[in-house]
């Protein structure tokens, strides 16, 4: 799995993912997400995989352990690169993921990544207190489900750039910090609360970054990828 920006597929359907796809002549790394997934189901998975691009599969599994183990074992045989579950479901939740995952891997392949979601980047601290009723600020609610992330070993997390750094100090650099509500400088946050730039990323500590709209929705959409992997990238 290689650190490209990941570029977040939240089409309607099958159609406008590969006109998407085709003005690319690379290799991508991106996102496929409940909209597309409800939609297609796994053969939009597997069609991207043909093609050549990593996948994060982006379901947010959240269920009972042996749910969510069963639905692990039988993503882990679509051969997707980053694969997710909430953190919220509990330790025995997901090291239920990860067993699944583990057994539904073909022979001879590489398992994917499995990283849990903190708190979505769409949450602010005051709606997490009111309407979760978790009585800590965010960033300790984020911590506190990154190290429970970690106990159960699994490779990272989902969360905001602004915990990034934090993370890293508690569970390592090594753990996976993946960011979405990734912006261009000037552009709209849209249903996103917690944002960043690519290059605020990069010095605030991500280890992945995921982009939509800035991408997707450009009028020059290599440039506009060229652009992210630019600020992303730079030393």
């Amino acid at each position: 799995m290689n650190n490209k920006p990941i570029i977040a597929l939240d089409f309607p359907g099958e159609k406008e993912v590969f006109q998407f796809l085709n003005e690319f002549d690379e290799q991508l790394f991106v996102k496929v997400g409940m909209e597309l997934y409800m939609q297609e189901g796994p053969d939009i998975v597997r069609k991207i995989k043909e093609e050549g691009h990593e996948i994060f599969l982006d379901l947010k599994l959240h269920d009972i352990p042996n749910t969510v183990k069963s639905a692990m074992k039988g993503l882990a045989r679509l051969g997707v690169d980053l694969v997710n579950v909430h953190a919220a479901g509990g330790k025995q939740m997901m090291e239920a993921a990860l067993e699944g995952l583990e057994e539904g891997t073909p022979v001879g392949k590489s398992r994917a990544a499995l990283i849990a979601v903190t708190q979505l980047t769409s949450t602010t601290e005051e709606q997490m207190q009111r309407e979760q009723r978790i009585d800590l600020s965010l960033i300790e609610s984020v911590l506190h489900y990154a190290q429970l992330t970690k106990q159960a070993g699994l490779n990272g997390v989902v969360c905001s750039v602004h915990e990034a750094r934090a993370i890293a100090d508690v569970c390592g650099e090594d753990f996976l910090r993946v960011t979405p509500g990734i912006r261009m400088s000037g552009g709209a946050a849209h249903d996103q609360k917690r944002v960043a730039t690519p290059d605020g990323a990069r010095r605030d500590g991500s280890s992945l970054i995921v982009v939509g709209r800035a991408i997707t929705e450009a009028a020059d959409k290599r440039a506009a990828y060229k652009e992210v992997c630019e600020l992303w990238e730079e030393k």
